[in-house]
């Protein structure tokens, strides 16, 4: 098996590169070492063959490595760092991509950090494996058979989604594995901040970049038939008749002593032309919140302060039990037990959207603040990538749908909420948007402070794995439910006919 893999290098530090290089090139299996870049005075660089391109995630990177590369499988590295291959690296990668003709192979790896390797473990991939930023760590091992023919018939010249999309057919053509094997190391790491990657997808800057990811996506989900269109069913309003209250307020709360009396004031303090309540689910709390919430139950009773029976309710869990309450209104709306509303006027802005447009959910934006209410970097979280036609097939895409979420009660009773306390809205969200129509509001409702209390505060890399794994399988159940639903779609239309 000498000569079955080119390797292409991205242009770096000069001496990182050289280190690489050398590093590569003790093993037999390496026909060719290629290095792109995208410094058009960049001819040669010791030895090595060097291609040109503008943009190093575009179309044409993807075209040009199709084009060099000349064995059966192609390793792209996609960082500028320096790699330390382990052990009978790349024979692992070839063995492993032989055994099982995948499309794509990728696999654990270790970050240097003060000179010691640290454990990298990345996640297996799946159908509903849809984020731009999956992690597949530095290696890309594909096989050119299948590189060379999507490359041949790609119509798109994308700028920055080119490798995005190239994935997304290699996962249409053959299987994608995950090795949970360490195989090399990626020396000098810089670490960037899981807030930064977190809101990218929302930065402005970065705006031409994601209209290019949700066309990928949205062609990808026209390919594998979980594409859905307009129009979205809206909700006829006049047959739910059956509500004391128009809205509800549903707070899920365990041991926020120190916060939980803030959000209750910014509910209680709503103005509004409609009979509403607050319901908190005191998920057992320990620290004095029950306390708190007591206390303000016995001044207002609009408050409700209801304790589960069961003790094995994660946050999915308490909506459902604050939704299915007798004394849950028309429309449930969210706020999380330490943030607040922006003011008085939240809950009316977001029912009146209810009505005016006809939807089974609105969402609003909100504001990234300290715990002092203090904006912090990035501020505005708005969403505004959503569109009403395209936007419930990018959501498959990004890693959340924003914030406040409101619901219109029989829908969600219907379809329930996953009893975890990671992605359950997105959950009820992505199932919501196959069919129903999404109001959306693009100014400020909701303040949501970032403080050491938070739930997704300084997670490791084992809690973000587990985290975007169950997101990817949300997902992955979600595709499954899009293609029948198209598939049931087609076939009401035929019967018309």
């Amino acid at each position: 098996m000498k000569n079955s893999i080119t390797i292409f290098l991205q242009q770096g530090n000069p001496k990182e590169n050289d280190k690489t290089i050398k590093r590569f090139k003790e093993s037999d299996l390496v026909k060719e070492i290629i290095l792109i870049s995208t410094d058009e005075k960049f001819s040669s660089f010791e030895n090595v063959k060097v291609i040109y391109t503008k943009y190093l995630k575009s179309s044409d990177a993807v075209n040009l490595i199709a084009k060099y590369s000349s064995t059966d499988y192609t390793l792209i590295v996609q960082g500028e760092k320096s790699i330390k291959p382990g052990q009978f690296c790349l024979d692992r990668f070839l063995q492993v991509a032989l055994n099982t003709k995948a499309s794509l192979v990728y696999s654990d790896f270790y970050e240097e950090e003060k000179g010691k390797p640290v454990v990298h473990p990345v996640i297996d991939y799946q159908e509903g494996s849809l984020r731009d930023d999956f992690d597949f760590g530095e290696f890309l091992f594909i096989k050119t058979e299948y590189l060379k023919r999507i490359a041949e018939s790609e119509k798109n010249n994308f700028k920055f989604a080119g490798f995005y999309n190239l994935r997304l057919k290699l996962s249409q053509m053959g299987l994608v594995f995950r090795i949970p094997e360490y195989l090399y190391t990626v020396e000098n790491v810089e670490e960037v901040g899981t807030e930064d990657k977190h809101f990218s997808y929302v930065d402005p800057k970065n705006r031409e970049v994601q209209i290019e990811m949700e066309k990928a996506v949205t062609l990808h989900l026209m390919d594998i038939g979980a594409y859905v269109h307009p129009p979205y069913k809206e909700i006829d309003l006049t047959l739910s008749k059956d509500f004391e209250y128009e809205a509800s307020v549903i707070i899920p709360v365990r041991n926020r002593v120190k916060t939980i009396g803030d959000a209750i004031e910014s509910v209680l303090k709503q103005k509004t032309n409609f009979k509403f309540n607050l319901i908190i689910i005191d998920n057992h709390s320990t620290d004095g919140t029950s306390d708190v919430i007591s206390t303000f139950s016995k001044k207002d009773e609009r408050l409700i302060h209801n304790i589960p029976e069961r003790n094995d309710l994660g946050i999915g869990g308490c909506w459902n039990a604050g939704v299915h309450h007798k004394k849950c209104g028309k429309f449930a709306v969210q706020l999380d037990s330490d943030d607040i509303y922006k003011d008085e006027n939240t809950l009316q802005t977001i029912v009146d959207v209810f009505h005016k447009e006809k939807c089974a959910m609105v969402i609003g934006s909100y504001q990234i603040t300290d715990f002092n209410l203090q904006e912090l970097p990035p501020g505005l979280i708005d969403h505004n990538e959503w569109t009403d036609d395209n936007g419930p097939n990018n959501a498959l895409r990004i890693n959340g749908l924003g914030a406040p979420r409101a619901f219109y009660t029989p829908v969600l009773r219907e379809i329930k909420i996953p009893n975890v306390s990671y992605g359950e809205d997105y959950s009820v969200g992505l199932a919501i948007s196959r069919q129903y129509k999404i109001g959306r509001i693009y100014h400020s409702l909701y303040m949501c402070r970032r403080w050491e209390g938070n739930s997704d505060s300084q997670l490791d890399i084992i809690r973000i794995n587990a985290n975007n794994l169950y997101k990817d399988r949300i997902r992955t159940f979600e595709l499954h439910a899009r293609k029948q639903f198209a598939v049931s779609a087609l076939s009401k239309d035929y019967n018309k006919r």
